[in-house]
């Protein structure tokens, strides 16, 4: 992480991202920091105190969201609000909790469509949101169902419901539409709130949209006002079964994507999430449904690892396809830093005990050490295949990537389960218990003061 974080400051400070060959920084999220503020809680929990101090400082003093910049609201969400939010959980330090409601504001105007299905895309300083040319005016599951966590948040921090409100009607929408099979196409209309004809799956543009009706649920103390994400979520695993196939000769376990009524034999490592989803989620049902879903989980664990170990690099690429009697083979052979397999590794040997998850996640560690560090940075691989590199330090290498392997190899006390819950971005937000039977009481988060106490944890 040091290593990471010392060549972004070096080359590229106070911009959103480093080019480690080139040795600059370049604003690919309109000049937010955004590698910066990914890193605030990593940087937390680690216990580098003085990097966080400095980090700190450059949010208080130079970052500003009066952007004439086209900003995704997803990315921006998970990356900035949920960085902020959990940089405020941490230290307790309100001008966190000042940036994050000041982005979120310029955000909200995105949900005023008719459905209250959100564009996806909003101007920063005038306001205007659109969507994406590529999408047909639809918005996208993922980028619209992504959102809740944080604004949730945001409006227990500060006792102000429009943030919570706007997130949670998109849900209160798409539960109208519901399938039985649990499984919603990737492309919602916006002024319908209908789903298009397109694509189901656990990958790119659905992912984390399955992932927070979870941990919506968690977050809320699973209380009876939640209950509906809970439902909800149940509903689309028995979706993600009726997905999963075997191949041949391994019986390595996968998920298909779906278009129509067929089925594609293709997955994306980014639904390397799902074996952490389902560990995180098993325990909320009886015995031997909890049981089977943590087999599951334990077996594409086992297939997320193979992705990485079946290149010469040992480093995984983009997607997989899975072809009779050859197991698997890369797609889209490229490797940008993701995070999501070591983020079910983490979930799972926390959940499990077995210690082979730790094994799993040193070998992916050791493969990026080898391939994608260099003296000033670390870097993606255009192809894990010839380990040829790229030039960028993906801002999620530092607020995901290091972080799970860090609380891989952490005591689970270490932002224990049971009081705080990940966002998408592996931003813990604090789970703030609450009082009275509705569970909607918004009182505002206590602060924790940890792992260092500092001046700047100033509370009130």
């Amino acid at each position: 992480m040091l290593h990471a974080w010392n060549s972004y400051v070096k080359y590229a400070w106070g911009m959103d991202e480093l080019q480690p060959q080139s040795k600059n920084g370049v604003n690919s999220f309109g000049g937010l920091g955004a590698t910066l503020v990914d890193s605030l809680d990593t940087l937390y929990i680690m216990g580098l105190r003085d990097e966080f101090q400095k980090a700190r400082d450059w949010v208080a003093e130079s970052l500003s969201f009066d952007k004439d910049y086209d900003a995704s609201v997803f990315e921006t969400t998970i990356r900035v609000v949920g960085g902020l939010l959990s940089a405020y959980d941490m230290s307790g330090d309100k001008v966190f909790l000042e940036k994050a409601k000041d982005i979120a504001d310029r955000l909200l105007p995105a949900w005023d469509t008719t459905s209250g299905i959100p564009y996806n895309s909003i101007n920063l300083a005038h306001g205007r949101a659109h969507n994406f040319g590529w999408t047909n005016g639809d918005s996208i599951l993922a980028d619209s169902g992504t959102e809740q966590l944080e604004f949730i948040a945001l409006s227990q921090r500060t006792g102000d419901p429009k943030y919570q409100l706007k997130a949670e009607n998109v849900i209160r929408q798409l539960q109208k539409i519901y399938p039985s099979d649990g499984l919603l196409p990737i492309y919602i209309n916006p002024q319908s709130g209908q789903a298009s004809y397109s694509t189901i799956t656990f990958g790119a543009m659905g992912d984390s949209f399955y992932e927070y009706l979870l941990k919506v649920w968690i977050q809320g103390n699973k209380t009876e006002s939640v209950k509906h994400y809970r439902q909800m979520w149940e509903t689309s695993m028995e979706g993600l079964i009726s997905l999963t196939r075997q191949t041949t000769p391994s019986n390595y376990t996968y998920i298909c994507e779906k278009s129509g009524g067929s089925l594609s034999h293709k997955m994306d490592e980014l639904a390397c999430f799902a074996p952490g989803m389902l560990a995180l989620g098993a325990s909320g049902y009886g015995p031997e449904k909890a049981k089977q879903i943590m087999n599951l989980a334990e077996e594409l664990a086992r297939t997320c690892y193979n992705f990485y170990q079946t290149t010469p690099t040992k480093l995984a690429g983009e997607n997989y396809y899975f072809h009779a009697e050859q197991d698997m083979n890369v797609g889209t052979s490229w490797n940008i830093l993701r995070p999501e397999t070591v983020e079910s590794l983490m979930y799972l040997w926390r959940l499990t005990g077995n210690k082979t998850y730790q094994d799993w996640g040193w070998d992916i560690f050791e493969a990026f050490e080898k391939n994608s560090r260099i003296a000033s940075g670390y870097v993606g691989l255009r192809d894990v295949n010839s380990g040829e590199k790229d030039d960028k330090m993906q801002t999620f290498f530092l607020a995901e990537t290091l972080k799970y392997l860090y609380l891989l190899f952490s005591p689970p006390s270490v932002v224990s389960f049971d009081e705080w819950v990940f966002n998408t971005e592996a931003h813990p937000l604090r789970i703030v218990p609450t009082h009275g039977s509705n569970g909607q009481s918004i009182e505002t988060a206590k602060p924790v003061v940890r792992p260092f106490g500092r001046k700047q944890g100033k509370q009130g």
